[in-house]
């Protein structure tokens, strides 16, 4: 049955060190090269369709590395815009707005390009890609669609896949250099694996 397989890209410095990264294009560590490498052998076995990527490095390099063939740049697979939080770890911005929470509260204005994103506003980026890709999923057969992009962004995605609001995507831990799978359960979309390192134990 056709999946949608989620990839985190590869470790990168700020990913390590907790900080925000969006429009910052930031290089994978060799742990993240690694990483995005261990999952070649488990992805070769797989049928895959389509490969869609976000336009920054650290993803497309994560695809490369990862044997992932032919793949589209989508712009709306670009992490969550950060705005001014760009580089800024959660603990440090507590500093400031103490119990904030990314999914719920959204971030503060950033920099001329960057202003920044609601929750609201990345589900609806999030539903943009669903629906490009929505008609696909729903053939019976065929091979899989892999998106590689990034955290809180497939975070968002995926709630939104399952018919949740935005912020519901804070359920959904993903860490670097791993896949998701969602497929279908009686005709509705429902989670088959989550957060997967499949070169080392995994799947």
């Amino acid at each position: 049955m056709r999946e949608l397989l989620l990839i985190r890209h590869g470790e990168t410095e700020w990913s390590r060190d907790g900080r925000h990264t969006s429009y910052s294009d930031v290089a994978l560590t060799a742990r993240g090269e690694r990483e995005a490498e261990a999952l070649r052998p488990w992805l070769a076995e797989r049928d895959i369709a389509e490969v869609l990527v976000s336009p920054m490095a650290r993803a497309a390099r994560t695809a490369e590395l990862a044997g992932l063939k032919n793949p589209e740049t989508v712009d709306d697979l670009h992490e969550w815009d950060y705005g001014g939080y760009e580089g800024i770890t959660t603990a440090e911005i507590r500093r400031e707005r103490p119990g904030w929470f990314l999914f719920e509260d959204g971030v503060a204005p950033g920099p001329p390009g960057h202003p920044g994103e609601s929750p609201a506003q990345v589900g609806e980026r999030a539903d943009r890609v669903l629906a490009s890709i929505g008609p696909r999923l729903g053939e019976d057969g065929g091979g899989d669609i892999v998106l590689v992009a990034h955290a809180h962004f497939l975070r968002v995605l995926t709630a939104r896949r399952l018919g949740l609001p935005p912020s519901a995507g804070a359920l959904f831990r993903l860490d670097t250099g791993t896949v998701s799978r969602i497929g279908t359960e009686h005709g509705r979309p429902a989670l088959v694996a989550w957060n997967g390192r499949v070169g080392a134990g995994g799947r």
